[in-house]
């Protein structure tokens, strides 16, 4: 089976740059694979996504070295196997409040006798290599999203579960869970209190000898990230790069033309398309 490359990155101890992607789309996976992350996430939870469109994108995505997540809608064995069985590395799972629930979802990653996910990786066979059954639980990585105040209450019973890999904070819901609406949800928070909150989730992971995640919506704020101590940032998604890239050109033309048109300079090159 081939290596898991963010299980690489970690015994270097090396950050993961992980890379999302919301739109239903295998081209746009290819591009964003292709831009040098270390691994890139398909969202089946809030992005437009379905179980096919997913498996189109992990397709493109097998011609870069990126390695393949997924976030699955919720803990559900249905979620989980498939799209593992279609030959992602690494699980993210929503809403994980309590150990039960940490632990049904190690189960549905791992093969028996560690867990009671079903063999039959029809995809994963070919797009992860030979020998998959037999070495697929120790290369396959397990999320556990922390995003509420339950959680966060049980977060040490949480990290401590045998066979979790990692802990994934999704700031906006927990933002909702820890402080209601007084804050409005979103990404890089700059509140001391969710700053705390942020921290002790990672403490407490690091504290079970396991990895941290963190989403992020600029490059800056995982730089920072980093530097606390996570160990996989993920930056923006594949909506809002090309939103704001679409934005800021937009921006820039209407900047350029208020004084009136702007010829082309003298001996510039047009290439059609």
């Amino acid at each position: 089976m081939k290596p898991n490359h963010i299980k690489s990155l970690w015994a270097q101890g090396k950050p993961v740059l992980n890379g999302w992607l919301s739109v239903a789309n295998a081209f746009t996976a290819e591009i964003m694979a292709a831009q040098g992350y270390d691994s890139v996430g398909i969202d089946l939870q809030h992005g437009v996504i379905d179980y096919q469109a997913a498996v189109s994108m992990l397709q493109a995505m097998q011609a870069s070295a990126v390695t393949p997540l997924a976030r699955v809608p919720w803990l559900d064995p249905a979620y989980v196997m498939k799209v593992l069985d279609a030959g992602a590395y690494g699980v993210i799972c929503p809403m994980i409040n309590n150990r039960a629930q940490a632990e049904a979802l190690v189960s549905y990653v791992r093969y028996p006798p560690k867990g009671v996910r079903s063999f039959g990786p029809t995809r994963a066979n070919f797009s992860a290599g030979s020998n998959y059954g037999v070495e697929a639980d120790d290369q396959i990585i397990c999320f556990a999203m922390i995003e509420t105040r339950e959680a966060v209450a049980n977060i040490e019973e949480i990290v401590s579960t045998p066979g979790l890999d990692a802990v994934y904070i999704g700031p906006a819901d927990l933002t909702i869970g820890l402080t209601g609406m007084r804050y409005p949800p979103g990404f890089d928070r700059t509140e001391p209190e969710m700053i705390e909150a942020i921290r002790n989730i990672l403490d407490a992971a690091h504290g079970a000898g396991i990895k941290a995640a963190l989403h992020c919506g600029s490059a800056a704020y995982a730089a920072q990230a980093v530097a606390w101590g996570f160990d996989m940032v993920t930056v923006s998604n594949d909506v809002r790069l090309l939103a704001g890239a679409a934005a800021a050109s937009v921006s820039e033309f209407r900047r350029l033309n208020a004084g009136g048109s702007h010829p082309v300079t003298p001996g510039a090159q047009q290439k059609s398309y």
